[in-house]
């Protein structure tokens, strides 16, 4: 057996069901089981005493960093004080009521109110039900259809995993269900024309998707759902004027719009929202990981005015609204969620992703753009991905059985630093907290050109 054989490893692998693990390998010892013990700024320390820079900031989401005393104050604070009421028939605590006011004097334009649910699955299952509802409350029943895209990530429930276009996430549990579509990603590395140019790219997506709309009929679609950039679906910026000719197709059929920004909020691209950054205006906004940085769950969506006004008639109509979650607006969870969201201010953590993430991308360009089976460095704000190839000029993909993603994420743990390999495709991705320093952005540079070698 790999690893350590303490009493955690022997319990770890007997008892803890892991969630996106392979079963058999980990119940066998056929890889190794890491026990994370502490985390301070980027790094974690495992219970052996091994320390990594963590250049995916767990899932995409600490980003203030480990340690951060204030958020573990707040929390002890809160718990000390009132650890649970719930937010059922107009209760409520302070601390989720200060947030949502905090929430929406950073959010878009047009956002009104915050509803609170503890991970962006759940948030997601929240926007499925209430654009259902949306549609019930106009008097349009048959207009209940969600457009999502091919390698989105929304989730992993049975209709959020529907959402999501990724084919691990569907395989052997009878997913996508209806009424969910899907339609093309807007990964111009991928495109099948090479001719075209990102603006042209950009449109044929718009075309596709009115295509779909038009075949579907308008008076059934309800709604379209897509990440200001795609995340775990290969942490790909989308093409230039796309967000602009995708939004143009939406008004033309009266089609609501879900920013699932559980990745991208709170400052992951320089700004404190995706939506913000691409132009977008949405009518529903999904939110998670950056809200408390992961340090507790909690999830929202945030609610535009012009969806709030029908649901306020809704409510008029059909009474009592039959949508909740025990742990909504989790007053522990909130105390974490304002002491987060007043670091990122404090600690200028949007100008920091914006600025390390330049001069990381930048760097991992230089050392990497000439190598023949590097085929793109791409990334936006403090995100970046690598994508491998085995033949760069011909745009030959390698056998998933090789798994060369997993290869150069090994090679680069061994060398200290913590990459994500990303589904669908040997693609190397990273998502530092958003707190890296230049010097630290070096270290994965530098690192991240030592395992790529390593393994090519």
């Amino acid at each position: 057996m790999f690893g350590s054989s303490s009493e955690l490893d022997t319990w770890d692998r007997a008892h803890f069901f892991h969630p996106a693990t392979h079963a058999g390998a980990h119940a066998r010892g056929d890889f190794p089981a890491y026990v994370i013990g502490r985390g301070d700024g980027v790094y974690i320390t495992d219970t052996t005493g091994r320390t990594s820079l963590d250049a995916s900031a767990g899932l995409f989401c600490v980003n203030v960093g480990y340690g951060r005393q204030k958020i573990a104050d707040a929390i002890a604070k809160q718990a000390k004080e009132l650890a649970y009421y719930h937010a059922y028939i107009g209760y409520g605590t302070e601390a989720p009521i200060r947030l949502s006011k905090m929430i929406v004097d950073r959010a878009p334009v047009g956002m009104s109110r915050v509803y609170f649910g503890l991970s962006g699955s759940d948030a997601n299952e929240t926007n499925i039900k209430l654009v259902w509802y949306y549609n019930n409350v106009l008097g349009r029943p048959e207009k209940k259809k969600i457009i999502s895209r091919w390698r989105g990530y929304h989730g992993s429930g049975v209709m959020t995993g529907s959402l999501t276009g990724l084919e691990v996430y569907h395989t052997a549990f009878d997913l996508p269900r209806a009424p969910i579509l899907h339609t093309e990603a807007p990964y111009y590395f991928r495109r099948t024309d090479l001719a075209l140019s990102e603006e042209q790219f950009a449109q044929a997506c718009a075309d596709k998707l009115e295509e779909m709309i038009l075949a579907e009929g308008p008076d059934t679609v309800a709604a379209f759902i897509g990440e200001p950039l795609l995340g775990a679906g290969g942490v790909v910026p989308p093409p230039t004027s796309y967000w602009e000719r995708v939004q143009f197709v939406l008004r033309k059929y009266d089609i609501l719009l879900i920013a699932d920004e559980v990745v991208t909020g709170f400052g992951r691209l320089g700004t404190m929202f995706g939506s913000e950054h691409y132009g977008i205006r949405p009518d529903l906004i999904t939110i998670s990981k950056g809200l408390t940085s992961a340090y507790v769950p909690l999830s929202a969506v945030i609610v535009s005015d012009k969806i709030w006004q029908v649901l306020v008639k809704g409510s008029d109509q059909l009474g009592m609204m039959g949508h909740g979650w025990t742990y909504s607006a989790h007053p522990v969870c909130a105390a974490a969620g304002i002491a987060n969201l007043e670091l990122i201010d404090e600690m200028g953590l949007l100008a920091n992703a914006r600025d390390t993430g330049a001069y990381l991308r930048a760097g991992l360009s230089e050392v990497l753009d000439g190598h023949g089976n590097v085929g793109e460095v791409r990334g936006d704000g403090l995100m970046a991905a690598v994508e491998f190839l085995r033949d760069k000029d011909d745009r030959v993909l390698f056998d998933p059985s090789e798994e060369v993603g997993g290869q150069v994420v090994a090679a680069l743990f061994e060398r200290g630093v913590i990459g994500r390999a990303l589904p669908q495709g040997d693609i190397l991705g990273f998502a530092p907290p958003l707190c890296l320093t230049m010097k630290e952005a070096d270290i994965i540079i530098d690192n991240t050109a030592k395992a790529v070698d390593a393994v090519f």
